[in-house]
Order: structure tokens, then sequence, then C-alpha cells
């Protein structure tokens, strides 16, 4: 009965879709190590996951190499992201065993693809006349990191440097924290310490923030060329790093409770900053 169903969907919905059986094929394996490891596979493609992720690239733009669907996703979710794929992407009906193995979460939905990122330079982030970025300090949770960008996404940041230490973009918990937003965000990996250089050349205010002590937020000037730079949740804006910032910002709470974790300290900060550079241009 599959057999029947495969065949006249392969004639009639998409050109180049197949079945694949064997757990080798060069396709899968590539998604299997890039799920594995939280890179980007040996020609550039990161490994994506769940319908609402990748309908998320579609929407985006982004230039598929493949998209992988389980059998039983085929006769859901698979089926109404087909039409949406161009004729030139791969796509892959795989056996629901060797689907499940060669994703990254415990509870797959039957849909997964390989998607290339936009590939971006500082410049590129400079580019607006006054550019507000966001520097991620050693911010190694992905959920952290993935409620930054998408506060950056939503309070219209012009890009986001992620410095050393800091979770890698391709890390299949951050593209599911992001929710989309990893997608279209420009971002850059960076040493942080050569990049706040350049930044300053350019004319850049650099703010870091603290969770003890520095200028209150609601004293704070946010508007401008400005970077503000996140600590991690543990060490904070590494030292040598503080040292290079033109102020340091923090956000008044209550004394019980030690610090803000780094996603919601950043969308505290850029909700604000948002706020005065409306203000700024009325």
């Amino acid at each position: 009965m599959y057999d029947v169903a495969f065949s006249a969907m392969t004639e009639a919905t998409h050109p180049r879709l197949r079945r694949v059986s064997s757990p080798q094929n060069a396709l899968v394996k590539g998604l299997r190590r890039a799920c594995a490891r939280g890179q980007l596979t040996d020609d550039g493609y990161c490994a994506i996951e769940s319908p609402h992720i990748v309908d998320e690239a579609i929407r985006s733009g982004l230039r598929f190499q493949a998209l992988f669907l389980s059998e039983s996703a085929m006769k859901g979710a698979g089926a109404k992201l087909l039409p949406q794929i161009g004729a030139h992407t791969e796509v892959l009906v795989l056996p629901d065993a060797v689907f499940n193995a060669a994703v990254a979460t415990e509870s797959p939905q039957g849909v997964a693809a390989l998607v290339k990122l936009e590939d971006f330079k500082l410049d590129d982030l400079l580019r607006p006349r006054e550019p507000l970025l966001v520097a991620a300090c050693g911010i190694q949770d992905p959920g952290n990191l993935g409620t930054l960008l998408r506060s950056a996404e939503a309070f219209e940041v012009s890009g986001v440097l992620l410095g050393e230490k800091t979770v890698g973009r391709a890390n299949p918990k951050l593209v599911r924290a992001s929710a989309g937003s990893l997608f279209r965000l420009p971002m850059v990996e960076v040493k942080l310490e050569e990049a706040a250089e350049t930044l300053r050349a350019r004319g850049l205010r650099l703010l870091a923030t603290s969770s003890h002590r520095g200028t209150p937020l609601d004293q704070a000037r946010l508007t401008g060329a400005l970077a503000l730079f996140i600590g991690s949740e543990g060490a904070g804006v590494p030292r040598e790093l503080l040292k290079k910032m033109d102020e340091v910002l923090v956000i008044p709470h209550s004394p019980r409770v030690e610090s803000l974790n780094a996603g919601v300290a950043a969308s505290i900060l850029l909700y604000e900053a948002a706020r005065q550079r409306a203000k700024n241009a009325e």
C-alpha cells in the first residue's frame, strides 16, 4: 500500500523524491553526524529538525540541500511541506527507524533537513547608520542564546557577535530554541577583544552587563551606534573585555535573586534600547 502511494507522490508531487532505506546513504550520514556533533556538515550545511523549524527555514529563503521525511510523516506534516520545497531539492523518505537514528531529539516528528545558513562578515553588521549589535560572551546554554536571538530579531538588532566559548550556531538545541530567528539574523563568530577594537574604531559605544554594579538601566543611554556585550550565565563578561567597555550596566532587581540569566537580561536591555531609539526617532 505504501509503495503505491509513494510511487504516485514521486511522479506527481516532487521530481527528486526517493525512498532510501540504508543508513549509509551519504546524505543520511551527513544529517546524523551534523545532529550528533552540533556542527555544520563538511560541505557547510546545518541540520534542522521538526515541521515548524523546517517551515521557518523555507519562509526565510534558505537553500536546502536535502529534506528528510520518515514514512510516518508522509501521511501528515511531510506531505504538507512538499509543495513548498523547490524542485532542485533532494527529498528522502526514510523508514521510521532510520530517520529516528539520524536525528537528535528523543521524540522525533519525522521531518528534518540540511540547509545553508547565510555567511556574514563583521562589516555586513556595521552597514546601518547607527547599528545596534549584541555580543554573546561565552553563552553556553542553547536555550539562553536562543532567547537572546529571538529578542534580537524582535527588537531589530543589526546583528549578533558570537564570541569564544559561545554555543555554535549549528547546535540543534539552539536551532530549535531560536524558533527561526537564527535563520534571519546576521551573525558572525569573532574573537571578542579584537572585535571590540574594531567596533570602537568604527564609532560604536561598547556597553557590558553586570549582575552587581554599574549604571542602572533606567539611567543608561542606549541610542546611537552601540554594541551590548552579554556575559555568560556563570562567569559574566570576561575581565579583560570589561576593561575595553565604555560603560557597565546593571538591571536593578530583588537582592533575593543573585542574577538574571543571559537570555532574560539581553531581552530586557534590548527592549529598553528599542524604546529609547524609537522615542529618539520621533
